[in-house]
């Protein structure tokens, strides 16, 4: 019998782009995504324990891993990464688009891998995003719960990221939330 690993489902708590967990179902790892009201920064942070009343209600003990910086009319501004390798660029350049005349909601980035990764907007049946390698080869992919359809104890909306790009995580998370911001504010 063949057993493959398990992908990482992280289950976005809000659906959201601004404020949400990001929690696996298998409790391997957590996210928490924020922005104060009236502020143009997102912050990302990886937790240490699953989203939780009392978790919320506390301070974060624990500096931002990413910072998404957008300007006041809501367009691209720059992403900072703090963990290694660490660095600060336009979001622009750090999520192009594929194509001169193409999709504004096709984009690729360059992981930390040294790999180009693309993202594309309903590229994928029942996908809401997709994001494969430039070979086509799937990465991730984030799903919103469709509105005629009960969640019971869960919101219904999912990243998956499959296991030979779990190290990629963050870098997945964020280049998501940028490409919802672009489609949110059609930029």
């Amino acid at each position: 019998m063949y057993h493959r690993p398990l992908p990482l489902t992280l289950e976005d708590r809000t659906g959201q782009i601004t404020n949400s967990d990001f929690d696996d179902m298998y409790d391997r790892l957590f996210f928490h995504v924020s922005r104060l009201p009236g502020r143009m920064t997102t912050k990302i942070y990886e937790m240490n324990i699953r989203a939780s009343r009392y978790r919320s209600t506390q301070p974060l003990r624990t500096d931002a891993i990413i910072q998404l910086d957008f300007l006041a009319d809501e367009s691209l501004g720059s992403v900072s990464f703090f963990k290694p390798p660490s660095g600060s660029m336009p979001m622009s350049q750090y999520l192009k688009k594929t194509a001169f005349f193409g999709s504004s909601l096709s984009r690729k980035f360059l992981g930390s891998d040294g790999k180009e990764y693309k993202w594309g907007y309903r590229t994928v049946p029942g996908q809401e995003w997709s994001c494969t390698t430039m070979d086509n080869f799937l990465v991730a992919h984030y799903d919103l719960k469709p509105s005629n359809v009960r969640a019971y104890d869960v919101s219904g909306n999912t990243l998956t990221i499959y296991e030979q790009f779990a190290h990629l995580s963050a870098e997945i998370l964020a280049s998501l939330i940028i490409m919802r911001h672009i489609a949110q504010f059609n930029l």
